[in-house]
């Protein structure tokens, strides 16, 4: 579950900082994009419909879950404040270590996240820790160590998931896997991502705002639906998966 060979992603502190900086700034000059613009509010909506307990880890200002009444863990400051003015239970915090009560939600997401932190058997375990037997896990990854690039380094990602190993985290954190989808927003134009690198590290401040004014509006608008389906949809060359999971309500 390592990037690809040759490369030694940052670990620990290191790694912590690198994301904390990256998001803080890319935060600090973003607005908060309701989650019924994203292609996953159908799905999302259906399931929190049914569940009242809701908690998203990590969302930034990009939400998915419905924001008033639901508890949301960030690291970064900047998403707290807005997030708590329109009505969510705002906690700053680590996937690893959620200052939450066992057992406490019926809907769980966790999107963009676990492939961030070096520990994501403590991530893993920390998810199932909070979520009650039979909670929804709402979950999504990077796919494939060989399709490592240069934008996996610019947002902070530590590891590509095998589709098998990321299963068997997911059963060794007692939750099955119920329904799928091709999920992400990440550019296939490996051009257009190299140009983004070096625009991002000569000019942060301002290829953030590109991105939060101008690419994120527009990939929104042009997302593709959802297209979820039971089970696990085929992985063959996709980037990123969305995983709807169920916490087992008995041990194996």
């Amino acid at each position: 579950m390592q990037p690809e060979a040759g490369r030694r992603p940052l670990s620990g502190a290191a790694l912590r900082e690198a994301n904390l900086q990256f998001y803080e700034i890319l935060w600090s000059g973003a607005r908060l994009v309701p989650p019924e613009r994203f292609n996953s509010w159908r799905l999302v909506r259906d399931l929190a419909a049914r569940h009242v307990r809701r908690l998203e880890v990590a969302p930034g200002l990009r939400p998915r879950l419905p924001i008033p009444g639901t508890s949301f863990v960030d690291l970064s400051l900047a998403p707290l404040r807005p997030l708590r003015a329109a009505g969510g239970l705002v906690i700053r915090g680590l996937v690893t270590d959620l200052p939450l009560a066992t057992a406490a939600f019926d809907l769980v997401c966790a999107l963009d996240i676990v492939e961030h932190v070096d520990d994501d058997i403590a991530a893993f375990s920390e998810l199932s820790r909070v979520s009650a037997p039979g909670a929804t896990l709402l979950l999504s990854v990077p796919l494939h160590p060989e399709a490592w690039t240069a934008f996996d380094d610019m947002v902070g990602h530590h590891r590509r998931y095998e589709p098998a190993q990321l299963l068997a985290r997911l059963a060794e954190a007692g939750f099955q896997l119920r329904r799928s989808a091709i999920f992400g927003m990440q550019p296939r134009n490996q051009r257009l991502v190299d140009f983004g690198m070096r625009y991002l590290e000569r000019h942060r401040s301002r290829a953030m705002w590109w991105y939060n004014r101008v690419f994120m509006p527009l990939g929104l608008r042009f997302a593709r639906p959802l297209q979820v389906v039971e089970g696990l949809v085929g992985l063959a060359g996709v980037d990123t998966v969305l995983l709807v999971c169920e916490k087992r309500t008995t041990a194996l």
